[in-house]
């Protein structure tokens, strides 16, 4: 099959999905009004609520629900060949995720901006709202170690990579002095900066990794991880303006500049999809342990649906939002467009040589690779300026490798896969540390919010014992997940957790639906997807524990901390799930019943409202 095929059916689902589905829940299930006023008028303060552009906002909101996400789990996914990974992008976004994001957007916005576990807590009492928080926690924290492992793959050993992403720090701190010292206001020159100096960074890569100081950059998996660690803390801890605001800039050009870049190679250059529409690892193979049904579910999670795009949709956007009917094209397009990187992320995997995909991303234990296989690697990793690219588990490298085939293929770029393949690399790389960056000061937010009541103090930002060391505990406990870990356990972990704060959302949104919507039946539009998710998530989060239980146990301390917290996640979601049935069957048998709130006494979530994270 002709990838550009794929991809112009890809974007006909997608663009249908909009016009109907997305404009009759609009119209009919959340009923939008145009002259009700938002919370960015009512509450306009110039910092937090403040009315905004449509499109500004588009931007905003699709630059921080799209992290690593959709880049790396279709690439993962496509070991089953190219047909359930596209199917599950197409069906779930339009069906699932684009509707929970604009119906959370919508319960936020029509309730002051409220985050998600201020909703649950509003709706279905204070343990749906305990249990909501502490989701989103733990969720974090297990998602900030899939991410990091992802890195420690991607840059194991490259010189090349690793002095490019450290060139990223110092540009980020020059641009955040530029943005608010040297030169207030002025994003566009500190954001032109940057990116310039990022292109120098992929640049001067090649001649560092053939000089003396090439050592320096040349770090081991477990350097990597330390150094990751290292970062996220200082971070966390750092001013939001010195470091993050600067990098989410930095990042957001690069995210819509590159995933536009790479759709032209595809529609110019066109080429065959290599992988089969399935594979003979249907049942598992070597990157993914498990079958195709639940596990491309649980694989591709933010290209289809993510729970993590509930802490934007219930964050910072809400807030923004100046016209109800901008929350169409921001809730649900939003979601629509990450679908699409996902389906182009799949497209540069399955372009590759079915046995050269899985000899770079199989771990070499499990897959064995033929001498004729390891050549071809081997002259395909001399050409991008790697050492090897057996064994390069993840899905980076993989889709960097994809990508350079697609750009190799435009006029005059024959010669420059090397760098290609460099700045793909980067390109994932930024994504990711934005959101270990981002995710690891939003979980040190909730963890303040929820000590608070042991000490008065940890409620303030400002405090420095409290930042110290609320960031140190996070920081160490996904540091924990990630020593220990590998792709293969990680991964699932990750999609796991991002899974079942999904279902944890439709749950609320369908109760919303049934107390709002005009009709109950519109509440099906949440319903359907809340029960094929729960029954994915949970089959798929049985099967992961006894395959952990079972073993064999490396670090038997390591996975018993696994399973238990894959257990407590899943025992939130089903308790959060129970309370919103009792409810629903409470207002099905007694239609006379009204709705039944209560005003929340503190938000959980309120010091993290205003930080952006992507998956």
């Amino acid at each position: 099959m002709n990838s550009l095929t794929l991809l112009v059916i890809g974007i006909c689902v997608l663009a249908l999905g909009y016009r109907y589905y997305g404009a009759f829940l609009a119209a009919k299930v959340a009923v939008i009004e145009a002259q009700r006023p938002t919370p960015a008028h009512q509450f306009r303060d110039g910092k937090d609520y403040h009315p905004t552009n449509k499109w500004v906002l588009f931007g905003h909101h699709f630059a921080a629900i799209a992290g690593a996400g959709p880049l790396v789990g279709p690439v993962l996914a496509a070991q089953y060949g190219y047909l359930p990974g596209a199917l599950w992008i197409l069906i779930g976004s339009v069906f699932a995720g684009a509707v929970q994001d604009f119906i959370i957007l919508h319960a936020s916005v029509r309730h002051k901006g409220h985050s998600i576990s201020r909703i649950a807590e509003r709706f279905l009492g204070r343990t749906a709202g305990w249990c909501t928080t502490f989701a989103v926690i733990f969720v974090l924290i297990v998602a900030l170690a899939g991410l990091a492992a992802v890195i420690v793959n991607a840059l194991s050993e490259s010189s090349w990579g690793v002095f490019t992403i450290a060139c990223t720090i110092p540009i980020a701190f020059l641009m955040g002095q530029w943005m608010y010292k040297i030169r207030p206001g002025k994003v566009a020159e500190a954001s032109a900066i940057g990116v310039a100096l990022l292109i120098i960074g992929v640049l001067a890569g090649h001649p560092v990794s053939q000089s003396r100081i090439a050592d320096w950059f040349r770090l081991s998996p477990s350097a990597l991880q330390i150094a990751l660690a290292t970062y996220g803390f200082i971070a966390a801890v750092l001013p939001v303006w010195m470091l993050l605001c600067p990098r989410d800039y930095l990042s957001t050009y690069m995210k819509l500049g590159t995933v536009a870049l790479l759709a032209v190679g595809v529609v110019l250059v066109h080429p065959k999809l290599s992988m089969t529409a399935t594979t003979q690892y249907l049942r598992g193979g070597p990157v993914i342990p498990g079958p195709v049904w639940p596990y491309v579910c649980l694989t591709i999670a933010c290209g289809a649906i993510s729970g993590f795009h509930t802490l934007i949709g219930s964050g910072t956007t809400p807030k923004m939002i100046s016209d109800e009917r901008d929350m169409l094209p921001i809730g649900y397009g939003a979601m629509l467009v990450e679908g699409l990187v996902g389906l182009l992320a799949l497209i540069a995997a399955c372009i590759l040589n079915q046995d050269h995909y899985f000899g770079i991303n199989a771990d070499p234990t499990r897959f064995h690779v033929s001498a004729a296989v390891a050549a071809d690697l081997s002259k395909l990793a001399r050409e991008v300026g790697e050492n090897t690219l057996v064994g390069r588990t993840g899905g980076a490298v993989t889709l960097a490798v994809g990508m350079a085939s697609v750009f190799r293929g435009l006029p005059g770029m024959k010669g420059m896969v090397s760098y290609w393949y460099h700045f793909a690399i980067m390109f994932e790389a930024l994504f990711i540390l934005t959101t270990i960056d981002t995710g690891t000061r939003v979980a040190r937010f909730i963890l303040q919010e929820i000590l608070s009541p042991v000490y008065k103090r940890f409620e303030s930002g400002t405090w420095l014992p409290g930042v110290i060391l609320t960031s140190f505990l996070v920081t160490g406990s996904w540091y924990y997940l990630l020593r220990g870990g590998t792709i293969a356990t990680l991964w699932p972990m990750l999609g796991l957790a991002n899974g079942l704060l999904s279902v944890i959302a439709l749950a609320i949104g369908t109760t919303y639906i049934m107390y709002r919507s005009s009709k109950r039946i519109y509440a099906l539009t949440t319903f359907v997807p809340f029960v094929y998710m729960a029954t994915t998530i949970m089959t798929c989060g049985v099967q992961f524990t006894w395959k952990l239980w079972m073993g064999p146990h490396k670090d038997i301390v390591g996975d018993v901390v696994k399973i238990a917290l894959a257990l407590a996640i899943m025992s939130l979601a089903v308790i959060v799930s129970a309370i919103c049935a009792v409810r629903w069957a409470r207002m099905l048998t007694c239609p006379k019943c009204g709705p039944s709130e209560t005003e929340p006494e503190r938000d959980l979530m309120r010091l993290a409202e205003g930080i952006d994270v992507g998956e």
